[in-house]
């Protein structure tokens, strides 16, 4: 077995010599592409995908309008969290969900570009707070009709690479998607709720017994999908269940101007969308 440092070096001489030969672009900028170490993007875009670093609710990551919200409380949690705490005990949630980020994440998940899964999972692991404590890792699952479609399933990708990093098993077949439902990104969040009501399954409780879960999915929206998966894990016995996830729709007004500077050329008006 080829370590990862000598598979990466490997990676960059073959990307290096068919980009001499077939010439790419950067799927963020449109420049053409060199010795750049990321797959489908320059360095430059790269490197201004940064971090949320604000003050946020201390149970669901959702960024606060003003610093003075923890300023006396660090432990401050959002409206939404005070009045339906959700099943998971923390989330983590690292990126905004902006260009040349969201490029990546929707090549990632919706165009194949699965060689994207190694530099997304660094960027998380890059974000990581510290003292995750946990006993198992496990992705969000597809059900198996969106599975077949998709050929993999891009929250698992992503745990594999988490769980070499914290030294944590992942659970990839425990935790089942039952039920077909409606692509979250097409319904509000009432509708939301009402779809995933009852999609998802533990398939043998006894492993999880009272063990700490972290879950894992590419973007946080509302936050249901996660909140309905740490529900039945929680049903099913486990300890508490936190969550992590690369990235994170927010609100314009709640994104540092410094990151709309360095998106300047780029149009912000579908934040969500792919």
């Amino acid at each position: 077995m080829l370590r990862g440092d000598t598979q990466d070096r490997l990676s960059g001489w073959c990307r290096q010599a068919l980009r001499f030969v077939f010439p790419v672009e950067c799927i963020a900028c449109g420049n053409s592409l060199g010795t750049d170490p990321v797959p489908f993007f320059c360095t430059a875009c790269w490197e201004n995908i940064r971090p949320l670093r604000q003050p946020a609710c201390a149970r669901c990551d959702q960024p606060f309008v003003s610093p003075a919200a923890t300023t006396y409380t660090p432990d401050h949690q959002c409206q939404h969290c005070q009045e339906r705490p959700p099943a998971f005990q923390r989330a983590w949630t690292l990126f905004p969900y902006l260009p040349p980020l969201r490029e990546a994440i929707c090549s990632f998940k919706y165009r194949g570009k699965h060689t994207l899964a190694r530099p997304l999972a660094r960027l998380m692991i890059s974000a990581l707070p510290s003292g995750i404590d946990i006993d198992m890792i496990v992705p969000v699952p597809l059900h198996p009709t969106r599975l077949r479609a998709r050929e993999f399933n891009q929250s698992l990708l992503l745990a594999d690479q988490l769980s070499r990093h914290l030294a944590r098993p992942v659970s990839a077949t425990n935790l089942v998607r039952i039920t077909a439902t409606d692509p979250q990104t097409t319904l509000t969040r009432q509708a939301r709720l009402r779809n995933l009501r009852k999609a998802f399954a533990v398939r043998r409780p006894q492993d999880l017994t009272e063990k700490r879960i972290l879950l894992v999915d590419d973007v946080f929206t509302t936050g249901t999908t996660l909140n309905e998966c740490a529900k039945t894990l929680r049903k099913a016995g486990t300890g508490a269940v936190f969550a992590l996830t690369l990235a994170r729709t927010v609100d314009t007004g709640l994104v540092p101007d410094r990151l709309f500077a360095e998106q300047a050329a780029r149009p912000l008006s579908a934040i969500a969308g792919c």
